[in-house]
């Protein structure tokens, strides 16, 4: 890994940021949803899951929404 560091840094570092990307976003649905799950069946589980995924993707574009000024157009008029 050194050695492909070395002589291709600019494609180790992509991977790299893709890495850090990925924990960051673990870490701040963690921070947000708590880390834990309460559901008992591993269906419910993925559920939960995916359930807090969809909450953390609203929260973020709310919050970009407010701090950008974007004015949101729901629907085709």
């Amino acid at each position: 890994m050194l050695h492909y560091f070395r002589f291709r840094k600019d494609e180790f570092l992509e991977h790299y940021h893709q890495r850090s990307n990925a924990e960051t976003t673990m870490m701040m649905i963690k921070a947000k949803h708590r880390d834990g799950l309460r559901s008992k069946t591993e269906v419910a589980g993925k559920n939960e899951v995916l359930c807090k995924i969809l909450c953390h993707n609203l929260c973020v574009n709310i919050m970009a929404m407010y701090e950008l000024g974007i004015q949101p157009v729901f629907g085709v008029a």
